[in-house]
């Protein structure tokens, strides 16, 4: 794939959703931290319907650390792994207190130092809160780049790095939005709906043809 079909591609995805963001409701930087230690394995709709009720309680670090432990788990008990996550989102919350005034971080190396963050959750953070074009390589995103041709590789940082460096520029702060929303709900794991795909015509899936009736189906969001 060529410099000239990655614009062309970025440039139909722009037109289609010129303003692309994440699907999780959140309303400050340390919400959307929340949110996206609790989105792994699990579906923005299930997150959403845990921290509605959890960031009226509590949707600070001090907030939540009064709330306890025992509560929040009572809140986010209906996603995966909520034990292990509850128990991280009690030692993010007093790393925020104690280290950086109860802020969520702008630097990446903060961002990762805390606990139940890794590279991916902070380049979220970086991008969506703090307006950095970073690139958040999920399952999504790591299907898209690499069946469309945009950016292939055999690991996810090698995803990541190759995006970095071949989306164009002008497209690159919602890049990370448009990918994962085109492969949660067009290019989707099992059946991808080529016959909806506004970049059918550039992308360099070998099998497009094959699925090129099928721009019925629903959301792939579950496969994470």
């Amino acid at each position: 794939m060529n410099a000239a079909k990655r614009h062309a591609i970025f440039a139909r995805l722009a037109e289609a959703n010129p303003n692309p963001t994440t699907e999780l409701a959140y309303n400050s930087a340390f919400e959307l931290l929340i949110a996206v230690i609790l989105s792994a394995q699990a579906t923005d709709r299930s997150v959403n319907k845990a921290t509605a009720p959890l960031f009226a309680r509590a949707n600070t670090p001090a907030a939540i650390l009064a709330l306890g432990e025992a509560q929040v788990k009572q809140h986010i008990r209906t996603i995966g792994l909520f034990n292990s996550k509850a128990k991280n989102i009690m030692a993010t919350c007093q790393a925020l207190v104690d280290e950086h005034d109860g802020e969520v971080p702008a630097q990446r190396q903060a961002l990762e130092a805390l606990p139940g963050v890794g590279r991916k959750t902070a380049n979220v953070v970086l991008n969506t809160a703090f307006g950095e074009p970073t690139m958040a390589v999920d399952t999504h995103i790591d299907r898209v780049a690499n069946r469309t041709g945009i950016a292939r590789g055999k690991t996810v940082r090698e995803v990541e790095d190759r995006l970095l460096r071949w989306v164009p520029k002008a497209f690159l702060y919602n890049a990370h939005h448009w990918l994962i929303l085109h492969g949660r709900y067009i290019c989707v794991a099992r059946r991808p709906r080529c016959g909806a795909c506004p970049i059918y015509d550039l992308c360099e899936f070998a099998d497009r043809h094959r699925y090129a009736d099928e721009a019925g189906g629903g959301s792939s969001e579950r496969e994470r």
